[in-house]
């Protein structure tokens, strides 16, 4: 009698894992993605160029998003300094906590494109909300970055 109810409850519990990762599929529909972009530029002054001058993108440059101590997800800049991150799950994070609580960090020393700059230290950055897109039924929450600044390593 026993091993009865156990098989039951097993079949029970095995059939209601597709479920609920279709019901999962639904809810990330609803919930939409978050798109995290921006451009790493090769300086250690705020991202801003003396006297307006065009400052290069840090190109090769990893970044990193870094929730409470722990790298959630990474990119590589590409020859213009651009990144992107797609946060697909939105189980695993909330807009409030990304805001409040991660940072950007590029970790790749500023040396690496530009020789006059510190080969010790790196980049970070606050996030800031963009705005909302819609790509088809498909909600996208758009982040930046709020301005990297550089760190020396301590």
């Amino acid at each position: 009698m026993t091993m009865k109810y156990f098989i039951t409850f097993y079949l029970i519990v095995a059939m209601a894992i597709p479920q609920t990762k279709a019901q999962l599929g639904i809810l990330n529909d609803l919930l939409g993605s978050a798109n995290i972009k921006g451009t790493v530029l090769c300086t250690s002054k705020d991202n801003v160029g003396v006297n307006g001058a065009s400052t290069p993108g840090f190109s090769n440059a990893q970044v990193q998003l870094q929730c409470g101590g722990n790298m959630i997800s990474n990119a590589t800049t590409d020859n213009n300094g651009k990144f992107s991150m797609m946060m697909d799950n939105p189980l695993l994070y909330d807009l409030s906590s990304l805001l409040t609580s991660c940072n950007l960090m590029v970790p790749t020393p500023l040396s690496n494109c530009n020789t006059k700059l510190p080969s010790a230290g790196g980049l970070i950055s606050t996030l800031k909300y963009v705005g909302i897109s819609h790509i088809g039924t498909q909600t996208l929450t758009n982040i930046a970055p709020s301005g990297f600044h550089f760190i020396p390593l301590t």
